[in-house]
């Protein structure tokens, strides 16, 4: 077999035990890995029903065919279960340089289960699995944690991924971290971690999976890099990273500022990449063979948070915590980043809850919480969500059992318990139909679509023929996701390379419509998961406010519940589910 070895890692945490099981070849062709597998393996062995915090929960880790090898963009794990926050699917992913590490240790996919009874790390290497206590890294922030527990396996060729106390203290949308600023951040990934009593998990090995044709590998990925060259997105990213897109969104007036109020800030030249980079000391960072180095090493050289650095902020972060927060200033943000990254907490889900309590409080429902623009009061917050202390731990438990517990279920905005990315679905309508259908709740990433209506490929206006392209790349990208290659690279990287991609890496070669059939095959899993554990075609919508709440711009067209419905049973078509929106 090329491209992967064959063997799934299974540990059991609550017996300090593991073993090592084959993996079908035919599986491997069915599902390629990435998410291909790690959705085969969640919906093999999870029942309906189960407690996301309890033992019965799996965590499954998996890597790509090209990961390991100098393919740009392919340095990534992802990391699949049921979630704590939504109860549905959860798929989460992260880069950095675990990956690789993972990929060395010579298992296509390693799933967790069990319990603890007390806290323990994983040391995870070709020669089998260590098991440590943990008590004395119990309590530690993520920075602290990852370098006390590589520190003390004391292999340089090792990562580690890493929770913080928000993970401990079961917070629903706690992350798992690597290399101190990377984060399988999204659905409450960390809190599975959490309630496993796993701090952490290292990586060493020397595995390498064979690949079928190295020399056409070699061939793509020279063409890749040629092409990004004179990509306009490609130089985007490696110059501003992912703050360009503060000033393209505010532009097109679908930057959610003031809790999904308005879809622009008039403090957007506070906040954006070219504000990033005059007004801070900024290195880039890429990831292992990677090109276009969008990480920004960013560190504060004056104020109150001189001296502090971090990766970042994307964003998303500078969208929840700025945008929706009203706090206008990058130093702010980066501070509250930091915070989030040191707890382990996801940023977007965070900056909504504050925002959320922010709108309560300015409409006069909430007595307790911080104003728009309140840093200090945003802090606080932040700190109290992680301890699960008064407000707080109503706000640990998510957005879907805070906003009725605050009375605020209205203003609320979520999908299946999932709150939506930095794209106002108002004014982008194809937005709004990934948000709606996605299987973890409202999702950006699992398609992009926000790429082709602001590239105009598309009008967002329409939603004529808009679930077609929808389709169209959701599959591409599902397919990148079973090689789990940056999204980043989705205009470098199309059918045609991703053929070739896969034939040199695994030898195997898929005709297009044959990837397009993996790619449906695999949104199916993810369906039929969430129809077992209830979804009904009900939840594939929008909140109310979204179609009720007053123009975010009068000269444009807004997306309308009719609308909605139309691209959504249209959805339901082209994968050829049912009206009800169950796979046939």
């Amino acid at each position: 077999m090329h491209g992967f070895f064959g063997r799934i890692l299974r540990i059991d945490v609550g017996a300090c035990d593991y073993r090592v099981e084959p993996l079908d070849q035919e599986v491997i062709r069915r599902y390629l890995g990435g998410k291909g597998l790690g959705s085969h393996l969640l919906n093999q062995e999870l029942a309906p029903g189960v407690d996301p915090l309890s033992p019965d929960n799996k965590l499954i880790f998996t890597t790509g065919a090209a990961c390991g090898t100098n393919m740009p963009g392919a340095s990534r794990y992802g990391v699949f279960t049921k979630s704590p926050l939504t109860g549905i699917y959860a798929e989460s992913y992260s880069g950095g340089r675990v990956a690789p590490a993972m990929k060395r240790t010579g298992y296509d996919a390693i799933v967790i289960e069990g319990r603890s009874p007390y806290p323990v790390y994983l040391d995870i290497s070709s020669e089998g699995v260590k098991f440590f206590e943990a008590a004395h890294l119990w309590g530690l922030d993520t920075y602290d944690a990852e370098d006390k527990v590589l520190q003390e396996v004391g292999d340089p060729r090792a990562q580690a991924l890493v929770i913080g106390p928000a993970g401990e203290r079961l917070v629903r949308f706690a992350c798992i971290e690597n290399n101190y600023w990377r984060s399988a951040g999204r659905a409450g990934t960390g809190a599975v971690m959490g309630a496993k009593k796993l701090k952490a998990i290292v990586f060493r090995g020397a595995n390498e999976a064979e690949i079928a044709d190295p020399s056409l590998l070699k061939d793509l990925v020279t063409r890749i890099r040629e092409k990004a060259k004179g990509d306009a997105g490609a130089k985007n990213y490696k110059t501003f990273g992912t703050p360009v897109m503060v000033s393209i969104l505010n532009k097109a007036g679908v930057f959610p500022s003031r809790y999904w109020s308005r879809g622009q800030a008039d403090y957007w030249e506070e906040i954006n990449g070219e504000a990033l980079l005059e007004n801070f000391r900024v290195k880039p960072r890429a990831c292992p063979h990677c090109m276009l180095a969008c990480g920004k090493l960013t560190s504060v050289t004056k104020g109150k948070h001189a001296g502090l650095t971090i990766e970042g902020p994307e964003y998303e972060t500078i969208y929840s915590l700025g945008g929706l927060c009203e706090i206008r200033s990058l130093d702010d943000i980066i501070y509250l980043n930091d915070l989030c990254d040191r707890w382990g907490m996801d940023t977007i889900t965070a900056g909504n809850l504050v925002g959320l309590v922010m709108e309560g409080v300015e409409s006069g429902r909430l007595k307790e919480g911080p104003g728009y623009g309140d840093v200090a009061g945003t802090a606080d917050l932040l700190n109290r969500i992680a301890a699960r202390e008064g407000l707080g731990a109503v706000l640990a438990e998510g957005i879907k059992h805070a906003a009725p517990a605050l009375g605020l279920d209205d203003l609320a905005v979520h999908v299946k318990g999932l709150e939506p990315a930095g794209y106002h679905p108002r004014i982008l309508k194809g937005m709004g139909l990934a948000y709606a259908t996605s299987s973890r709740g409202a999702c950006h990433l699992r398609a992009t679509f926000y790429k082709p209506e602001l590239a105009g490929m598309i009008d967002p206006a329409t939603v004529e023929g808009k679930a077609k392209l929808f389709v169209e790349f959701e599959d591409r990208l599902t397919v990148f996701n079973t090689q789990i290659l940056c999204v980043f690279f989705r205009d470098l990287i199309q059918w045609g390379e991703l053929q070739t991609l896969i034939e040199a890496t695994t030898g195997w070669r898929y005709s297009d419509d044959e990837l397009r059939d993996l790619g449906n095959r695999v949104v199916g899993l993810t369906r039929v998961f969430n129809v077992q554990e209830g979804i009904t075609n009900k939840e594939d919508t929008l909140p109310d406010r979204m179609f009720t709440d007053p123009p975010l711009d009068s000269r444009k067209s807004h997306l309308t519940r009719e609308e909605l419905e139309r691209m959504v049973s249209e959805y339901y078509y082209l994968r050829g589910w049912d009206a009800e929106g169950r796979p046939c």
